[in-house]
């Protein structure tokens, strides 16, 4: 019997990831600040997420790395956090007790988990993640730009069966407009060479407020962009736009 896969959305690129009854957080969100608005209802509160095997974290973005949620909701601090250096940093001041540094390439295990990252580039230092258990493989993209190193995640890692992937092409006004995440363009370019057999878009309905939309940022909130572009681009792999608390099972 094939191992089960699911993954329900918790909000923007806060995902609970369930392998085989091995539950994975990603890059937690869970409050909100003056310039950081999720756009959508956050689906769960830390209290209500139930056991979590592993956190896995990107980067240091609030927006990504919501540490002080996870400590105020009575988060289990002795569960594994894996994360660059720099979100090492931070865990351990927060109180975290198992943290796991993980850089391109390397990788950590948790029981029957492994947790590989992959390149990532955005504003700050970034990974991304190949998350492995029971011979299924996800890969989640944070809120990276494509970058080529992605594009040989499959020969280096077999078949994927999902890939999670930011498609709102994030841009900096104050930075000339610097884009510093992958768009819906893009996204469906890596999403056409990972080849998963299901791809689910993340972090777009984020947005930083009246002011902040007009004078800090600028984004693509619409995933049907992504899900277009993907038609359009790889016909063949399936699209799923997910509200936030849905869960999703991957075939």
């Amino acid at each position: 019997m094939r191992t089960t896969l699911s993954v329900t959305r918790i909000g923007h690129a806060c995902q609970l990831i369930d392998i085989g009854g091995i539950r994975v957080l990603t890059d937690p969100w869970f409050t909100q600040a003056a310039t950081y608005y999720p756009g959508e209802p956050v689906a769960s509160t830390v209290a209500a997420l139930g056991p979590v095997d592993a956190v896995v974290v990107s980067h240091e973005h609030y927006d990504h790395c919501d540490l002080d949620a996870l400590v105020a909701g009575g988060f289990d601090l002795g569960t594994p956090l894996i994360g660059p250096g720099t979100v090492a940093a931070i865990a351990r001041d927060k109180g975290f007790r198992d943290i796991r540094v993980v850089e391109a390439w390397e990788a950590a295990t948790v029981g029957d988990l492994t947790v590989t990252a992959a390149p990532g580039k955005h504003g700050v230092h970034e990974v991304t993640f190949v998350i492995q258990a029971g011979g299924r493989t996800v890969f989640f993209g944070g809120d990276s730009l494509r970058v080529p190193e992605l594009d040989t995640i499959p020969d280096r890692f077999g078949p994927l069966d999902l890939a999670i992937l930011p498609v709102n092409g994030l841009c900096i006004r104050p930075l000339h407009l610097q884009q510093v995440v992958m768009d819906a363009e893009e996204a469906a370019g890596l999403t056409a060479a990972l080849q998963p057999a299901l791809a689910i878009p993340q972090h777009y309905a984020f947005h930083s407020g009246r002011l902040g939309d007009r004078m800090i940022t600028k984004g693509d909130r619409d995933p049907r962009h992504y899900a277009d572009a993907v038609a359009r681009i790889a016909p063949r792999i399936p699209v799923r736009l997910v509200l936030p608390g849905t869960p999703v099972e991957v075939r």
